[in-house]
């Protein structure tokens, strides 16, 4: 009977998929650092990611005034925030140091980029919370103007989907 000898490497289709796992996870945090450097991160802890694109339509129906008072209220959390948490830009160098590391850590990197995501979501809370804030200052006559706007909002983004959906 002969002795398979193990080289030590990995069958080529368990390198074909380490590979692609890899590629996919890259892909994943070269689209998070790209929305990142478009819509987020720390601005030098000048402010957060603009509320229009993070809220959707909830914000886009707010008046500008509104819209500017949200923002101010966030930066203001943003930056009380920013001095007791690391930045998007320490979580990137890190995620660019486990990528180099050899040999590779599958887990680590995970882990970074789930450190990542949670940062994402705490803004989005954030904004949530500041604008149901705002809301609730509201008189009763503004909150019904403001859903009117927002229903408006919704007919446009469901009439635009439609139409996508035809095309």
């Amino acid at each position: 009977m002969a002795e398979q000898q193990n080289t030590g490497r990995p069958n080529p289709w368990v390198r074909a998929l380490l590979v692609g796992s890899l590629a996919l996870n890259l892909a994943v945090a070269g689209l998070a650092a790209g929305w990142v450097l478009r819509h987020g991160g720390d601005h030098a802890g000048h402010h957060p990611s603009r509320l229009d694109m993070v809220g959707g339509p909830l914000t886009r129906a707010l008046s500008d005034e509104d819209r500017r008072e949200i923002g101010r209220a966030m930066r203001e959390k943003w930056r009380a925030r920013a001095n007791t948490s690391p930045g998007i830009g320490e979580s990137f160098d890190a995620l660019v140091v486990d990528l180099r590391a050899v040999p590779f850590d599958a887990d680590r990197v995970a882990a970074q980029m789930r450190a990542q995501r949670d940062g994402f979501a705490a803004r989005f809370e954030m904004g949530q919370e500041v604008l149901l804030t705002h809301l609730a200052a509201m008189s009763d006559a503004d909150r019904a103007a403001y859903a009117d706007r927002l229903e408006a909002q919704i007919a446009a983004y469901r009439a635009k989907r439609e139409k996508h959906m035809k095309d």
